[in-house]
């Protein structure tokens, strides 16, 4: 009787917890859900407006789906002088720019877990140290006009080869390895590039993954630097660049037109076609890094696991 009475509780129990975890499960999954509409939904907006009636999108109409379907946008950007070149300059400096840091960083993070290498934790504190102390725009400027980079594509390039943060997850995660590895390499006398290239470079794919991702997006969706630096240089604008001016050019003209100034039609113009200019490069710019990640996904998160947690 007591072995019946103590079954059925456990069974009672049991559907108690299993209904407990089924209500979780679904408000878990509803939050996630509502929560990446969220983040898609910008995207899908973006990309609504890009294909819809010009005189709707002007006039604030398009909100939830697409109305007047065409993609004349996307052909008209042809007419826009300096798109070409901005996308080769930040399709170039994506490229070289993440290649570089993520060879140095792979480097530098296996030399830093080396305990022979000299002065290893002057060297290691000191590359940290500047994480958290940064001169500021002018004394960069200035450093970058002495160094002859002002106005100079390799000012896209030099100053984030090293970076600091990359350098100490690819150093924690070379020590994630087991040692063993690389002791057996050197019985056999491998040098240090050797066990580099040959044991720990394949075997870091994850964490220089990750790396290369946050280099990827960082210099694809940079700006500041070619504000600063390239202020003589049009032919060096980035596509980031390009949408900003445009972006400068519908303000000033909304400004001047909700401020009762004089605006002609040629400007009225203007400002209709640069607005949905922007939306359309706006669309451009985002797409190719969006096609990008994907690949890279699998990596991702066992990269920046491991490298952020000694094992």
């Amino acid at each position: 009787m007591q072995s019946k009475e103590i079954q059925s509780s456990w069974r009672t129990q049991r559907i108690k917890t299993a209904a407990a975890d089924a209500i979780f499960n679904f408000f878990n999954y509803l939050f996630f859900i509502c929560f990446t509409l969220l983040c898609i939904f910008p995207f899908y907006y973006l990309f609504i407006n890009t294909i819809s009636n010009n005189e709707l999108v002007q006039r604030g109409l398009i909100n939830f789906y697409p109305r007047g379907i065409h993609f004349q946008n996307y052909l008209a950007l042809r007419s826009v002088a300096d798109l070409g070149t901005a996308f080769i300059v930040t399709v170039s400096r994506t490229i070289i720019g993440t290649a570089i840091m993520v060879a140095a960083s792979g480097f530098v993070g296996y030399i830093m877990t080396k305990q022979e290498m000299w002065a290893r934790k002057f060297w290691y504190r000191f590359m940290v140290i500047t994480m958290y102390f940064n001169a500021g725009i002018i004394p960069m400027f200035m450093t970058m006009q002495m160094l002859g980079l002002n106005n100079n594509y390799l000012v896209y390039i030099i100053p984030g080869i090293v970076s600091p943060y990359n350098i100490i997850l690819v150093k924690t995660y070379i020590e994630s390895i087991p040692a063993e590895l690389e002791e057996s390499a050197q019985v056999d006398g491998a040098s240090y590039w050797t066990i580099f290239s040959k044991i720990i470079w394949p075997l870091s794919k994850p964490i220089l993954a990750t790396i290369a991702i946050f280099g990827a997006v960082g210099h694809w969706n940079s700006l500041q630097d070619s504000l600063i630096y390239m202020q003589a240089q049009p032919k060096f604008f980035t596509l980031q660049h390009v949408l900003w001016n445009y972006l400068n050019r519908t303000t000033n003209l909304g400004s001047l037109m909700s401020s009762g100034g004089q605006i002609t039609e040629a400007m009225r113009a203007s400002l209709f076609n640069q607005k949905v200019i922007k939306y359309t490069i706006s669309m451009v710019t985002a797409i190719p890094i969006l096609i990008v990640y994907p690949f890279l996904q699998k990596y991702f998160q066992k990269g920046i696991m491991l490298g952020a947690v000694k094992g």
